[in-house]
């Protein structure tokens, strides 16, 4: 019998329905807590695991850090998951990606989400595949194959400004055609507005014009539950977190809240930021605003050698007790391309990256044992400095972000409460609304 991480490996297989890859840490708990709120019992875990899966759930998300890699190499990492949840017989997979359909454009490769949907396709055996990104419950919506961020397109929504994928085509069956071998077609509202008989049939017409990857129009929840019987038979899916609402119900589930119950919450609170989104930065001045310690990251600071890690946690130190303190690294998107200019923007976002997970793990050595994570990267890198190897999914703060609970040498033996939260969710209280939640 080994340990790992807290968490008891024995020699009895245990078999799961649906596994999940997701291609990062904040997109991973979006697909896990829409599955527990449809009634399936849920782990994450960070990276692909060297054992077999101990524990007795319906799902397993394994959480890489592929959105922002080359193509090549988050194929790789894809397909070492696949293979591993397939050895914990998994009989459909699903390959989850950001809601706002965005990964590395690197050279000619205009994104990686078709390269990895391809080599995924190939390793199944399987002509055909579904692609959405939507999740209404988020204002992410598709409609005649365009993708809306609330009431506007997504190239109008900020994220043609985001620093390491910025996204000016909302087009995405124009967007998925450019990074794929295969032929991309589309299954509009019309067809999915007559239930999941019209798109089966939608489906075997696609096939019949040579169309193996179809993008699906989804403009309110009703439209993903209509669609989710003809997924059934689908052996892969692709999709942000909304499609994941339907799919246990194709199991014989139903919601139960059994299935988010998470250990109590105790210890002390803390927000650690790296988000540079809009609806991040909304939330910083929010916290700010309404009076909670907060303590800003400078960039060229750390690029100059200087002990921020030292300094934020002698700051925070006596704070802790009186309530969550904020680090944040957030910015405004000309402040982050200044930044950039001067270091180089791998370097520069590596670096922040880092500091932050370097504070997280510092502050949950203090005593923190609720911790919110802001920003995909960030997410990826904290869970990482705290050696989190696996995370069971509890109930859900805001659509798409869930507190989880989970095991750290950080944090001994009774482990930690944390939530990954993308930098785009979250109303604007969210940084306070997330521990009354826990409470």
């Amino acid at each position: 019998m080994n340990m790992t991480m807290g968490v008891t490996m024995n020699v009895t297989q245990k078999k799961i329905l649906l596994g999940c890859i997701a291609d990062d840490f904040t997109g991973a708990t979006d697909l896990a807590n829409n599955l527990v709120r449809a009634g399936m019992r849920v782990v994450q875990t960070i990276g692909v695991p060297a054992e077999p899966l101990a524990a007795d759930v319906d799902a397993v998300v394994v959480a890489l850090k592929s959105r922002t890699i080359a193509a090549a190499e988050a194929v790789s990492q894809s397909l070492a998951a696949l293979r591993w949840l397939q050895e914990q017989g998994a009989r459909q997979f699903y390959f989850k990606y950001c809601s706002t359909f965005d990964s590395l454009f690197s050279g000619e490769v205009r994104g990686n989400i078709g390269p990895v949907t391809e080599a995924l396709m190939d390793a199944l055996g399987t002509d055909f595949t579904i692609a959405t990104p939507a999740f209404p419950d988020n204002k992410r919506t598709v409609f005649k194959g365009y993708l809306f961020v609330g009431d506007v397109l997504l190239s109008e929504s900020g994220m043609q400004n985001h620093p390491l994928t910025p996204m000016t085509d909302p087009n995405l069956v124009r967007v998925m055609q450019a990074q794929c071998q295969r032929k991309v077609g589309l299954i509009d509202h019309a067809v999915v507005a007559r239930g999941a008989d019209a798109v089966t049939q939608r489906i075997e017409g696609l096939k019949a014009e040579g169309v193996s990857i179809a993008v699906v129009d989804a403009v309110s929840n009703d439209d993903l539950v209509r669609m989710g019987p003809a997924l059934a038979a689908l052996p892969l899916l692709t999709a942000g977190s909304g499609v994941a609402i339907a799919l246990p119900a194709n199991f014989g589930l139903e919601p139960s809240s059994q299935a988010g119950a998470l250990p109590p919450a105790k210890g002390l609170r803390a927000i650690v930021s790296g988000s540079c989104s809009l609806a991040t930065n909304g939330q910083v001045r929010h916290f700010i605003e309404n009076g909670g310690a907060a303590m800003a990251l400078d960039p060229l600071r750390i690029a100059a050698g200087a002990d921020v890690v030292g300094e934020v946690l002698a700051w925070a130190g006596p704070l802790l007790a009186n309530g969550p303190v904020l680090v944040y690294s957030t910015a405004q998107s000309d402040a982050v391309k200044s930044v950039q200019s001067r270091l180089g923007v791998e370097e520069a976002g590596a670096m922040v990256e880092r500091t932050v997970a370097a504070i997280a793990r510092g502050l949950v050595e203090q005593g923190v044992r609720q911790l919110v994570v802001a920003g995909g990267e960030t997410s990826g890198a904290c869970v990482q400095a705290l050696q989190i190897a696996q995370m069971q999914i509890g109930s859900q703060i805001d659509p798409g972000v869930p507190w989880c609970h989970a095991h750290s040498p950080a944090a001994g033996a009774e482990g930690l409460h944390v939530t990954l939260k993308s930098g785009n969710f979250g109303g604007e209280d969210f940084f306070t609304r997330a521990f009354e939640v826990l409470a």
